[in-house]
């Protein structure tokens, strides 16, 4: 509100200076010569010619006496003009001010009037109420109360899909899987043959039924790919999914369809790569299942809660926070994504944990059970940096505008590791 009312007062003022100044400058510039002067100074130089001439004989003192009189009537003449004009002048001088006095107060009123009549005050009010609200974060009560006001409103109105979208997302980020796959159902018959829709809903109902991907997430999964063979959250899915049931190469194909979704070179291309080298690394290695249920690498939704945690010298315990300045920028729907990577190794992460965002500060434990793939593993590593990231996407995949921060150097079985997120994705 400041700064609008700071820039209407510039613009007034500039509006009242570039019509004042020619106007009272014209009038300033238009003072006359001294005329008096003139005439006094040309009378002077003629009638001392008039006193020569009477000196020298050639005129007569009568003759010069009658000349310099005419001098003076003459002189008398001119003296009366000057005087007119300045009277005159000094009556449009006093015009010129009456002008710019009024335009002073006219165009303010006018600028208010328009605006209240053309403009919408009520903006400015709202801008105010808006930052002003920025300083009050909601409660879990509150949104918990906004999200059972939906879940209302959409028994009473059940064709609204977009409400069940929101739904749906909505209790993603609360952790309430089953009821978030079951909004999901409801909005995939309102929308039908929506490829992202039923990637979410695939993640949902895996997440619902304890993590596992196989039945109906996998055909939810294939239905988006049907739809659309490029929707990377449906072919990680189904790579994690071919790998849990074991079939390997079924599980490289479909992640080597992912990785030529993201250009040569990439950060993206390159962790896919290395989940593509470890599996192919563990099968050669081993003779038996590459992963077993409930260990596979979801580059798509990775696990949300963290199940218990092995021998403490396999884990690492910490906290996690934002910084003021960014903290701003987050919001209820958006994920964190809390992972460990070696310092020395492959950017797959060693272990990798998905809370909402709006745990934060987060107390966190990474372990041997929350990693990517199998052999991959966090006690194994001589050092690891830990990572967090916020998206606003809910992919695992890092995006422009997601927010990360990592942690120093630290070794397996570390605790109280600090991670602050002050950083923007570019």
């Amino acid at each position: 509100m400041l700064i609008f009312g700071s820039m209407a007062a510039l613009l007034v003022a500039v509006t009242l200076a570039v019509l004042l100044w020619p106007l009272l400058r014209g009038r300033h510039g238009a003072v006359a010569p001294d005329a008096e002067s003139n005439a006094i100074a040309v009378y002077r130089d003629q009638k001392q010619a008039l006193d020569a001439e009477c000196a020298d004989g050639v005129i007569s003192s009568e003759e010069r006496d009658a000349a310099v009189a005419e001098l003076s009537r003459r002189l008398g003449d001119e003296l009366a003009i000057p005087a007119a004009a300045t009277a005159a002048g000094g009556r449009a001088e006093r015009r010129a001010w009456v002008v710019a006095l009024t335009l002073i107060l006219l165009v303010p009123a006018a600028a208010l009037v328009l605006y209240a009549w053309l403009g919408n005050p009520a903006a400015t009010g709202a801008v105010a109420a808006n930052e002003s609200g920025k300083a009050h974060e909601l409660s879990e009560g509150q949104i918990m109360a906004m999200v059972d006001k939906l879940a209302e409103r959409l028994k009473a109105h059940p064709d609204e899909a977009e409400g069940w979208v929101l739904l749906a997302r909505s209790y993603v980020a609360l952790g309430r899987f089953p009821e978030a796959a079951d909004a999901y159902a409801h909005a995939d018959v309102l929308i039908p043959n929506n490829a992202d829709l039923l990637a979410d809903y695939a993640d949902a109902l895996a997440m619902a039924q304890g993590k596992h991907l196989g039945g109906k997430p996998t055909e939810l999964a294939r239905r988006a790919l049907a739809i659309d063979p490029q929707q990377r959250k449906a072919l990680a899915f189904i790579a994690s999914a071919a790998l849990e049931a074991g079939d390997i190469d079924g599980s490289l194909s479909f992640w080597r369809r992912l990785q030529a979704e993201f250009p040569e070179g990439s950060d993206d291309a390159r962790q896919i790569g290395a989940i593509i080298a470890e599996i192919e690394s563990e099968r050669h290695d081993r003779k038996g299942p590459v992963a077993a249920p409930g260990k596979v690498p979801r580059l798509a939704d990775q696990a949300g809660v963290a199940p218990a945690p092995p021998a403490a010298a396999a884990s690492i315990a910490g906290s996690v926070d934002i910084t003021p300045a960014l903290a701003a920028k987050v919001t209820l729907n958006d994920t964190v994504f809390i992972f460990a990577r070696a310092v020395d190794g492959p950017r797959m992460p060693l272990a990798v944990l998905r809370v909402p965002a709006r745990e934060l500060p987060k107390q966190f434990r990474l372990d041997d059970s929350m990693g990517m793939a199998p052999g991959v593993k966090l006690s194994s590593a001589a050092a690891v940096i830990i990572e967090a990231r916020i998206s606003r996407s809910g992919n695992a995949l890092p995006q422009p505008g997601d927010l990360s921060g990592r942690s120093a150097p630290v070794k397996p079985g570390a605790s109280d590791v600090k991670v602050i997120i002050d950083q923007v994705v570019p």
